[in-house]
């Protein structure tokens, strides 16, 4: 199969029809064998009756319903789990994405042989309080993770099948894949420009707590790629600083009260003195943090099953 189309979706009823004539359209058009997974992401409303009645029309439709929601994130990662295709593509269902950049996306991952291909959304649609806050992450993620990319958080991206195979993506850290690629060692990671089309139905279901979150995985992604395998290295590494900079005032307190006592000059008992505790508390904070790089060390080598979502109803 060339492309699996994964599609997460929450209460997208009203686009979903003219979403699946589109991508088809387009599909049939370039002569593509495809699928289509959508993700019912926990919808209230007909959005899981609607793909229902589509798939008497669309034999290549696949979906899985969540009993409830999870988010964006959880709906990508048992998406993933289930692409076939060769390459996997990757869209909202709010219409802001168009089907017709697919065979593009294709084309730079199955021709050029990138591993991700992150869409650009240069011109937007969206209004300045969520323009501006996203400038900021992406120029956050750009310094932090080293991959130039002008928009993360774009919805429409393509993939190899073994990225989308390789990654986990949980909390909000949909995000932020090509982070979690190149973590995992796929580097060719490119961009293109990709059309923005103004919101046709509904409304946005994101707030402004998405960025406080998202700011919180960044700084997740940043320490598990750099230091999940290696714990140890980021608290012991702490831990021994604090404790020789704790041993190196304790000294500094017993030499200074020593050379007060062989010239026969006035001195404080060591544990009048400030430094002594500031000493006393480095060594305990060193002490504890190279404890925890250990127990860290020991947890790492038991990987938790972060993604158990409970699905409600399935498609095939």
């Amino acid at each position: 199969m060339d492309i699996s189309i994964v599609v997460p979706l929450y209460n997208e009823d009203e686009s979903l029809p003219e979403l699946i004539s589109w991508i088809d359209d387009v599909m049939q058009k370039h002569n593509f064998s495809y699928e289509a997974i959508f993700i019912d992401d926990g919808s209230t409303d007909r959005s899981w009756q609607v793909i229902t009645e589509l798939k008497l029309r669309f034999a290549s439709i696949r979906a899985i319903k969540f009993r409830r929601n999870y988010g964006k994130s959880a709906a990508l990662n048992v998406g993933f789990a289930a692409a076939q295709g060769n390459v996997v593509i990757t869209m909202d269902a709010d219409l802001q994405d168009s089907p017709d950049e697919i065979p593009a996306l294709y084309s730079r991952i199955k021709d050029e042989g990138y591993d991700v291909i992150s869409g650009w959304k240069k011109k937007r649609y969206d209004p300045i309080t969520k323009t501006i806050p996203t400038k900021l992450f992406n120029a956050a993620t750009r310094k932090m993770s080293g991959i130039e990319l002008n928009d993360f958080n774009c919805g429409l991206k393509s993939y190899r099948n073994d990225v989308v195979k390789t990654i986990e993506v949980y909390g909000e850290m949909h995000r932020y894949i090509p982070v979690l690629a190149k973590w995992a060692g796929f580097s060719k990671i490119g961009e293109q420009v990709v059309e923005h089309r103004a919101r046709k139905y509904g409304v946005t279901k994101f707030g402004l707590s998405r960025f406080i979150n998202g700011f919180l995985d960044l700084m997740s992604i940043f320490f598990v790629g750099k230091f999940g395998k290696r714990p140890m290295h980021f608290f012991g590494s702490l831990g021994v600083l604090s404790f020789f900079l704790g041993i190196i005032m304790a000294i500094y307190i017993m030499v200074e009260k020593q050379i007060h006592i062989w010239n026969n000059l006035p001195y404080r008992n060591s544990t009048d003195q400030p430094l002594f505790y500031l000493a006393l508390v480095a060594i305990v904070v060193g002490s504890q943090m190279f404890l925890a790089g250990f127990v860290a060390e020991l947890v790492g080598r038991n990987a938790p099953e972060r993604n158990q979502y409970l699905i409600e109803k399935e498609i095939n």
